[in-house]
């Protein structure tokens, strides 16, 4: 009896420590769908190149100095330095962006990064921001100026406001090579093709015509 004892503690123990150290890659996209024919393979990420073969241009990027336009409509622009641009970041979790902002009134505007959380620091002028937090979504904002630092968790809703006469410029971090950005305004308004006019009318609890023109505007990409 003292033997199947130790034999059912011990297979316990096996399995915890197995489901402890087993675990999904988080995704590097909004999907990875499953095929069976590896022919027509798009892998979780990038390909590797032979390391052999790797160069310094595959770990730099220039012209993050380069101000961004911000002549639009919600006047911000967002410079992202991602795996696109810097191919030696594949696998590393990490990329980088500059943001622009207009003189007062300049934003970046409420948007989630799926895949990262994001560490701002501002290197000139006054910033506005915030997140708003899962169900029942508590709103944390704080006044920032040049040198101060903000997180901003994975998924969360969060933006940016220039209250400065000047413009602004901020330095991001993200926890990923390629982090996703979803501006809520034009995924709710200016999907293609756009989401039933009575689903928008019922979860915004408005008349259908406000829906109707929300969805006829042009919703501005920053990035």
């Amino acid at each position: 009896m003292q033997r199947a004892r130790s034999l059912v503690a011990f297979v316990l123990l096996a399995l915890s420590s197995s489901f402890a150290s087993a675990f999904d890659p988080s995704p590097l996209q909004d999907f990875c769908v499953a095929i069976k024919d590896p022919k027509d393979v798009f892998v979780n990420g990038k390909f590797c190149r032979d390391p052999m073969l790797a160069t310094a241009n595959d770990f730099s990027f220039s012209g993050l100095n380069i101000p961004g336009n911000t002549s639009n409509k919600v006047g911000s622009n967002v410079t992202l330095v991602n795996v696109d641009k810097i191919p030696g970041l594949n696998t590393l979790g990490i990329s980088l962006a500059r943001i622009d902002f207009a003189p007062y009134g300049g934003l970046n505007p409420p948007h989630t990064h799926p895949r990262a959380t994001e560490i701002l620091v501002v290197l000139e002028g006054t910033l506005y921001v915030g997140f708003v937090t899962s169900n029942p979504n508590r709103l944390i904002t704080k006044f920032l100026n040049a040198g101060d630092v903000f997180v901003f968790p994975v998924g969360l809703i969060h933006f940016q406001f220039n209250i400065g006469q000047t413009n602004a410029v901020a330095i991001s971090g993200l926890s990923s090579q390629n982090p996703g950005v979803i501006t809520i305004a034009n995924a709710v308004f200016g999907s293609n093709p756009p989401i039933n006019l009575d689903v928008l009318t019922k979860a915004f609890q408005v008349d259908k015509n406000v829906v109707n023109y929300l969805q006829k505007q042009f919703w501005v990409n920053n990035h």
